[in-house]
């Protein structure tokens, strides 16, 4: 098993540069097989999630060439199935798109349920109900989603509840509908419009993308394209905050700011200093900074996936902060192992947590109990006395594209080693003192 080991206390410093959007990718690598014409990505993610996916395509025909480290040509002409039913791909949430582009593509898919991070309840129910408005006929069985239809056919879909997920999954079958179809209530996350964007370079007709009320016109066929994914908002977000919480001075490139102003808005509430670029957006700390409260919601609003390491940085902030998460029920698992570093946190109801801020964390051996979660340990670590270990740094990796190699560049005392190797394991502490 392999563990970050940390030796807190370090300022980062210096520059980083943001990779891929994953949760982009993930939208825009399914829709490449919508077409049978070949399909160039750049800017995609380097990280376990999205080999995966790749993985799962490659085992219905799908023939991935990597040309470099961070893009691939997707060759999807000799798609010999529409079953997708394979032990890895329940692990990521991202395989859910394949039912949208195969359902596009060839009126039918049978793909299974995905996981992802135990966070909570995350239905597929707004998935389930768009698809049926199509024309589908959805049912679930054996663990796997069923989708087929004669044909897919226009219409408006409302959904109860902004779903970026759903979203997009429909926003894929329907590119290649009869008719019009109308997104009402549509999630308007980044990587929502880049997915469409994606679409639309290979001949969709998606207009509204970033709105609440999304347009598409279907056409009979996709073709080929060349596309480069956006940045990471959230990686981006995460090195702001360990910047911050660092009382670092970093500036992390390739970003788009706006993606970024909720992250910016509390940094500044807070005390931190931020500078703004038009693709890169500096951030300086000095001294303690100071309390918020903080409610996640959905884009524009702050991001559920910031709210951990939005909560680890208050840990140490003076005075009492209150944090609610109003997304998933279960994001606060993190919390008792920054307790364990001696934060003084108590969560109410499951979706509420009280931050009385601490002088400082002290080093303690914790386990990342998922994606965002894991990379607040990370924060904790930077700034906490002595040494932290880390366990369970697949979580991380899922998102995070060379993650320990970013902060070491920063000039982080972190590394990545396997639990049982001792003899890595003193080099380090003797190497860092």
């Amino acid at each position: 098993m392999q563990q970050y080991i940390i030796k807190g206390g370090k300022r980062l410093e210096g520059e980083v540069k943001i990779s891929g959007y994953k949760n982009a990718a993930l939208g825009i690598i399914a829709a490449s097989i919508m077409t049978d014409e070949i399909v160039k990505i750049e800017n995609v993610p380097n990280v376990r999630d999205i080999n995966v996916l790749l993985k799962a395509i490659e085992d219905i025909g799908v023939e991935i060439d990597w040309v470099g480290k961070n893009t691939i040509k997707v060759n999807a002409s000799k798609i010999n199935t529409v079953d997708v039913d394979f032990d890895y791909v329940r692990k990521i949430r991202g395989s859910y798109y394949l039912v949208g582009a195969l359902l596009g593509k060839y009126k039918k898919a049978k793909v299974a349920l995905p996981g992802g991070c135990n966070i909570g309840s995350r239905p597929i129910d707004r998935h389930v109900k768009g698809f049926e408005a199509l024309g589908s006929k959805v049912k679930i069985e054996r663990g796997l989603i069923c989708v087929e239809a004669d044909k897919l056919s226009g219409g408006n879909i409302y959904f109860d509840e902004s779903s970026v997920g759903a979203t997009i999954n429909v926003m894929l079958a329907a590119c290649m509908a009869e008719g019009q179809v109308v997104l009402e209530n549509a999630a308007k996350e980044p990587h929502v419009v880049d997915v469409a964007n994606f679409l639309n370079s290979m001949g969709a007709n998606i207009k509204g993308a970033g709105t609440e009320v999304i347009r598409i016109e279907g056409v009979k066929k996709l073709h080929g394209s060349e596309y480069s994914i956006i940045p990471d908002q959230i990686e981006a977000g995460t090195f702001m905050f360990a910047a911050a919480a660092t009382k670092g001075d970093v500036l992390i490139t390739n970003v788009i700011p706006k993606h970024l102003e909720a992250f910016t808005a509390k940094l500044l509430e807070i005390g931190t200093e931020v500078i703004e670029y038009d693709d890169a957006i500096r951030i300086k700390a000095n001294g303690r900074l100071g309390s918020a409260h903080v409610k996640t919601l959905v884009y524009p609003g702050f991001l559920t996936d910031m709210q951990p390491q939005m909560t680890t940085l208050l840990s140490v902030s003076e005075g009492t902060s209150i944090v609610t998460e109003s997304i998933f029920e279960n994001r606060f698992k993190y919390a008792d192992e920054l307790v364990r570093m001696g934060a003084d946190i108590k969560v109410v109801e499951s979706n509420t947590a009280i931050i009385t801020g601490v002088e400082k964390l002290t080093g303690a051996t914790v386990s990342a109990p998922d994606l965002r979660g894991g990379a607040a340990l990370v924060i904790a670590g930077l700034m906490a006395d002595g040494y932290t270990i880390v366990e369970n740094v697949e979580y991380i990796e899922r998102g995070y594209e060379d993650f320990e190699i970013k902060m070491q560049e920063l000039g982080a005392a972190m590394i990545k080693v396997n639990s049982d190797d001792e003899k890595a394991i003193r080099k380090f502490k003797f190497k860092v003192g």
